[in-house]
């Protein structure tokens, strides 16, 4: 359990945070659910990250934008429908059949993981305000971490709303910008870092250590969404779970990345305490 009056720097000092990828999920579980952050908070979790979408009446629920159909076997975008019928919807499972699991209210999971974890707010830059208003009302504050890129009509309400949120920007190969953000009032904690080659700067030994000196944190992501966005030079999960282990996680973790995304969060974990290896 974290302390969450400390910096979140202090209570990742020694050690490597685990961040589940929308939960955990699998067989009829489906992710960005409560039973997926439940599951995730079994393996290990230290971060849950989640997506949230807004419903045309204003309402939030925890879901990734664009996955309707996907996910939920809908056609319609949550954003066209009013909260009472996304209410009705059901999430199917990796077998396309329907399970017994519907939308959760981002109000709902915040509550549930009050106090339990760090909350990784994905789709944070869709509706800065609003759901400044739900984290604040939830009372979760320092519990959450926020990202955006780089733009300043994301920018803006981000320093009238939430500059005293944690903050991550999403860079890619190169950051130019963490310095500036401390500078401007952003609570900027490190930086989400994205890079195609071993050699971007952003993974770099030198930049890792220049950061860890300021006190910021880098997250990088082992999660594999579309085999052709590569996220972290093919250090990803799909290597890891499949035969090299040490080729995928272990690259991240010698290179001293402080939060890994994962969609498998208790292989990982095991690995780290050298109980894995495939």
């Amino acid at each position: 359990m974290f302390d969450f009056e400390q910096s979140i720097a202090e209570n990742a000092a020694g050690k490597v945070l685990i961040c589940a990828h929308r939960g955990v999920s699998g067989g009829n579980i489906p992710c960005n659910t409560a039973a997926a952050f439940s599951a995730a908070l079994a393996q290990g979790a230290d971060m849950i990250e989640l997506d949230v979408t807004k419903t045309l009446d204003g309402e939030y629920f925890v879901f990734h934008p664009g996955k309707e159909h996907a996910h939920l076997g809908s056609r319609r975008l949550l954003s066209a429908m009013t909260a009472k019928s996304a209410a009705r919807l059901r999430y199917v499972n990796q077998d396309n059949d329907k399970t017994q699991f519907g939308l959760d209210r981002l109000c709902d999971v915040l509550d549930q993981l009050r106090g339990k974890c760090y909350i990784n707010v994905d789709k944070f830059w869709t509706d800065i305000p609003g759901i400044s208003r739900e984290i604040r009302r939830a009372g979760v504050e320092k519990q959450v971490v926020v990202k955006t890129a780089l733009k300043e009509q994301y920018l803006r309400p981000l320093k009238e709303c939430a500059a005293d949120f944690m903050f991550m920007p999403i860079v890619r190969d190169e950051d130019t910008v963490t310095d500036l953000l401390v500078r401007q009032g952003i609570n900027c904690i490190g930086a989400e870092v994205l890079f195609e080659k071993e050699d971007a700067p952003v993974a770099s030994p030198a930049y890792i250590e220049a950061m860890h000196k300021k006190g910021m944190l880098l997250f990088v992501n082992a999660i594999v969404y579309n085999y052709k966005a590569v996220l972290s030079a093919g250090h990803n999960d799909d290597i890891s779970v499949s035969g090299s282990p040490e080729q995928g996680w272990g690259w991240l973790l010698r290179q001293g990345f402080d939060i890994i995304q994962t969609d498998w969060c208790g292989m990982l974990k095991a690995y780290m305490r050298g109980a894995y290896s495939a």
